[in-house]
């Protein structure tokens, strides 16, 4: 970048924490998430507002400049990096060896009924969805998209909660996590689909391809990374030495799950997770005591404002679809994932608080809706029905999460 272009940049990022920090203060105030003030925020000085009000203002904040647009991207994909590593380290895998059934049941129901209400609603009402040529292929895309949760959101939430570490919380986030790793997996299917093939073979190939992933960097995480993190000499001298192997660590992860075919953040996730379980509690203090206070209050701002300037609602608002997307969304998730985790045998008021802890969208379901709007699956309207979805069910879901587990 010139100095001009950093320039720039430097001021999209401060103007973008200077909003995340006022509005994030003002929801706080009122007792909602942190991150839904966030994403507000990103939205009233987005495209929907400040680009609508004061075109040449919005145009001089946030230029159409392939250089700064590509570092900013770049910043908030790292950022997300340790905060996905961060909320890892509160979910302990021993949980799930102690409810697997709980879990199982609970992602299960968790995942299918949404799938199957969202790929047949698509093929119900094609003419709500708009023209296309490939009805099959849009309405397995949307079932992926609501079959899917938002793990940095749900992560967010739980911190501001207080309810991570708790066993709702862990349920939540491990449900979230495996009906994640399967959202992607089909999502794999789709994008070779639509002729963007990245991992060869079929789709067997790609689902072995995730799974052999995902126990890879458990068990190198698990039975030597770990060990070596916490009886290496180099790291007992020298106090930045374990960060800079952590850092190694999540990134040599992210690498990694692009290459399997799943988004980077779950690379990082499960690095967190694997040092998590069974680490002794002043090691996985120090690490988190480190990362996480600036993955909270300086990449997580900056990731959730930057959700709301994605969107455009003021031209492409289409009320019955983000209606439709929003009912179908809602129902096939906290239905789904309640009824999962009451047979998983939670009371009727636990098993509807990890429904509706589920039922948050956002950061993922931006992710598939821009590539699938790049690929031209889905129009704006789609995606700002996709976006509507995933601000309003991070609303509810704080909400009605403090209700339920007053």
């Amino acid at each position: 970048m010139n100095p001009a272009q950093l320039h720039t940049f430097f001021i999209q990022i401060a103007f973008m924490l200077a909003v995340a920090w006022l509005f994030g203060y003002l929801l706080k105030r009122l007792g909602q998430p942190i991150v839904l003030g966030e994403i507000i925020g990103g939205i009233l000085i987005g495209p929907t507002l400040l680009g609508t009000a004061y075109p040449e203002l919005y145009a001089l904040l946030f230029p159409v400049d392939k250089a700064i647009t590509t570092s900013v991207d770049a910043l908030l994909k790292v950022g997300m990096l340790f905060f996905m590593f961060a909320a890892g380290l509160e979910v302990n895998l021993v949980h799930f060896q102690k409810s697997k059934w709980l879990i199982t049941s609970t992602s299960l129901l968790g995942g299918v009924l949404p799938f199957v209400l969202g790929f047949g609603s698509v093929l119900l009402w094609p003419a709500l969805w708009g023209q296309s040529d490939r009805l099959v292929l849009l309405a397995l895309f949307m079932g992926t998209a609501l079959s899917i949760s938002a793990l940095p959101v749900i992560a967010r939430i739980l911190m501001e909660l207080g309810l991570i570490g708790s066993r709702i919380g862990m349920t939540i986030m491990t449900s979230a996590m495996i009906n994640d790793w399967f959202g992607w997996i089909a999502f794999a299917f789709i994008l070779r689909s639509f002729g963007n093939q990245q991992i060869g073979g079929d789709v067997f190939a790609a689902i072995g391809l995730v799974l052999a992933y995902t126990a890879a960097v458990l068990i190198v995480c698990r039975c030597w990374a770990r060990p070596f993190l916490r009886n290496s000499r180099v790291f007992k001298n020298w106090p930045g030495g374990e960060l800079r192997g952590v850092s190694l660590l999540i990134v040599l992860a992210a690498i990694g799950a692009e290459i399997a075919g799943i988004n980077a953040i779950f690379g990082a996730f499960l690095v967190g997770m694997a040092l998590s379980e069974g680490a002794e509690t002043e090691q996985k203090s120090s690490v988190n005591a480190v990362i996480q206070p600036f993955a909270l209050n300086f990449f997580a701002p900056l990731y959730f404002v930057s959700v709301g300037l994605k969107a455009n609602f003021s031209s492409q608002f289409d009320v019955t679809l983000c209606l439709v997307v929003l009912l179908v969304a809602c129902a096939g998730k906290i239905l789904g994932a309640g009824l999962g985790a009451r047979i998983g045998g939670m009371p009727w008021r636990e098993a509807l608080a990890v429904g509706v802890g589920l039922n948050a969208r956002g950061a993922i379901e931006i992710i598939l809706a821009s590539v699938a709007l790049e690929n031209h699956l889905i129009d704006q309207r789609i995606f700002v029905a996709l976006v509507f979805m995933a601000f309003l069910t991070t609303l509810l879901s704080s909400s009605w999460l403090k209700y339920l587990l007053k």
